[in-house]
Formats: structure tokens, C-alpha cells, sequence
């Protein structure tokens, strides 16, 4: 069923952080557009809440590599309610959540009141949740759940030996830290920031290590600890990881905070049988985008992300994108885009 047009009942205007290229670089700035500004898609969503994520502290502080095109609004995830839909799938008033897909990259993301999408996009609020849960979650806590989803059924089960999450302090890795815990792993957090300790505990991880227990392991084959591991940081950290995880363990791979290369061997593959897991959050199927907010919203309902989560308005993100550049910014961050 098609519905009915209803554009005349949208705001004339919305308000975007936008990033526009000038010739003294990348310029961030809250503007206010015209209706007509918004890029083509069969959705209109009512912007409420998005999220801080390492990718979008590198868009908003004209970073290379992310934004592919400008003007450009960034924010890589957003939650709202629909206003319109030209296809009929979703109704108005809806309550709807978007990652991935490529808006705040090259398409206009979540920082702004306003933001149109592919009807396929976007998944359904679960019940008994809000866009502002959502947004706590985020893309991080999405590719979390991912990477979880991933070690069960690559066989990871509690009682199998500790599971390792790098990069725990950051967004994925506390979401990681929370659902590995919640699900009765025993669950050792890294970190490069000692000071987070209590923090991660609190968490539900077991014991906390420094960094460099594994930038330091550089043989093709250490001693066998990891049953699994959650890596968002990549380069040395992952290396080390890798070749210290046991028979027949897994790696879910989800990130490059600590860089893109690695630098290992096949021996843990072929010795060993170590699964080596990518976990993409952008392209994900719907069915599995749906599976994961289901369990989610079980695992991590409303209240559980509370101490973990900052919320800050639209207007602080180029103040928040160089603090998590600079490894400032522990678990999650909701900006609230109506302020």
C-alpha cells in the first residue's frame, strides 16, 4: 500500500552539523537547511538521537579516508521516528533505528534533525525501548553484539577458558565486556589505559591486562590462553592475540584502532585450527541486523548501559571528536541532536 503524501506536514528547514571542504581545509559548522538539502531515499526520519564513534571523531575533525564527498553530514548511526514513507513499509510515527550503510560517510548522516534512507535500512525500535537506549548502543554496541553472535557459533561457549576483548575500554569493547559477561564468559579486558581498571571490572571482566602483554608477543605461536577474542584495535594488539589463542578458538575481528596491518603467520590456522572472524556492521542482512537488536535489547535493556553512557548535546562534537582521537572518551556517548 502506498502512502499517501505527506510532505507538506515536514519542517521547511532541519538543523545538520555539516563538514564542508575549503581552501584552508575540512570546516565543521551547525547550519540550518532547506528541506531540499536532504539526499534522495524512500524515508523521512525525525532525528532524535546518534552516538560518537571513533569514525565519526575522525569525520567531524576532517580526518581523511571517512568522508567521501561535500558537503557532508557525519554520524555513522541515528534513531527517531519515521514521518513518511513512499514505499508503505514503515508507518508514521514509527520508531526506527540506522546503522551502517554508509550515511555519515557517503551519504547525510545522524547529526541532524533530519535524515532520509533506503526503506531497507532501517530497523524497528525494539519494544520496550527508546531512541536514546538505541544510540547507547549505537554501532558500537551493534558490532559487539556481532562479534559475540559470532564466537557462539564458532562454537565459544562459557566454561570453554577466558575470552579476551581488546580495546576494552572503548565503545565496542565495553559493550563487548557487558554481553560476554552477562552470557557467563569469563572475560579479560585490555586496555591501554590502566586507570580504567575499575571501570571494567564493574563491567563484569574477570581481570584487567595492560597493552603490551600483547604487542609483546611476536613469536608466529605463543602459549595457548584465549578460548576467544573480541579485537576492535587490530595491528600488534590483534597479532598477539591471534597467536595466543587455543585450539580451535576464534577471533572476532571488528576494528584498527591500533592500526591496519598484521603482521602474523598461517601457523595458528593450520596448527591450531584458530578462526579468524570479520565482523562487517555496515552491509549486514537485515534478518541478522534484526537477531542482534532483539538480543540486544534483552541482554542490554534499558538501565543496563546507564554508567556507562554520556549524553551531550549536537553543538559539543568538535570538542568530543579530538577527545576520543585521543583515547579520552570511555563507553558510550548519545548526542542528543535536538540540542
Amino acid at each position: 500500500m502506498t502512502q499517501p503524501d505527506v510532505t507538506s506536514t515536514l519542517p521547511g528547514t532541519y538543523r545538520a552539523l555539516r563538514a564542508e571542504k575549503t581552501d584552508s581545509g575540512v570546516q565543521v559548522s551547525l547550519q540550518t537547511l532547506p528541506l531540499s538539502a536532504l539526499p534522495d531515499g524512500d524515508v523521512t526520519v525525525q532525528v532524535t538521537h546518534s552516538s560518537l564513534n571513533y569514525k565519526d571523531g575522525l569525520a567531524v575533525s576532517g580526518r581523511p579516508g571517512v568522508l567521501r564527498s561535500y558537503p557532508m553530514t557525519p554520524g555513522i548511526d541515528l534513531a527517531g521516528t519515521v514521518l513518511e514513507d513512499r514505499t508503505g513499509r514503515w508507518q508514521p510515527g514509527q520508531g526506527v533505528i540506522l546503522t551502517g550503510w554508509g550515511i555519515g560517510e557517503r551519504q547525510d548522516g545522524g547529526y541532524a534533525t533530519l535524515a532520509r534512507a533506503k526503506a531497507d535500512w532501517l530497523v524497528a525500535q525494539p519494544p520496550g525501548t527508546d531512541a536514546r537506549w538505541a544510540m547507547s548502543v549505537g554501532t558500537a554496541g551493534f558490532t559487539a553484539m556481532l562479534a559475540v553472535m559470532a564466537l557462539e557459533e564458532h562454537g565459544v561457549t562459557p566454561g570453554d577458558g577466558e575470552v579476551l576483548v581488546t580495546g576494552a575500554a572503548g565503545g565496542v569493547g565495553s559493550t563487548a565486556v557487558a554481553l560476554l559477561a552477562a552470557a557467563g564468559h569469563t572475560v579479560v579486558a585490555s586496555t591501554g589505559r590502566a586507570q580504567e581498571e575499575a571501570y571494567l571490572l564493574g563491567l563484569g571482566a574477570s581481570r584487567v591486562i595492560g597493552r603490551e602483554e600483547l604487542t609483546s608477543l611476536n613469536r608466529p605461536l605463543e602459549k595457548e590462553r584465549w578460548a576467544g577474542v573480541v579485537d576492535s584495535v587490530g595491528g600488534a594488539t590483534l597479532a598477539g592475540a591471534y597467536a595466543s589463542t587455543r585450539t580451535h578458538g576464534a577471533l572476532a575481528v571488528c576494528g584498527l584502532a591500533g592500526g591496519s596491518d598484521l603482521n602474523a603467520s598461517v601457523f595458528p590456522l593450520i596448527l591450531r585450527g584458530v578462526n579468524l572472524l570479520g565482523i562487517d556492521s555496515v552491509t549486514c542482512p537485515a534478518p541478522r541486523r534484526e537477531a542482534a537488536w532483539t538480543r540486544l535489547a534483552r541482554d542490554l535493556g534499558a538501565g543496563k548501559l546507564e554508567a556507562v553512557t554520556q549524553e551531550r548535546a549536537l553543538s559539543d562534537l568538535p570538542t568530543l571528536a579530538g577527545q576520543i582521537l585521543a583515547g579520552q572518551v570511555r563507553g558510550r556517548t548519545v548526542i542528543d541532536v535536538t540540542r
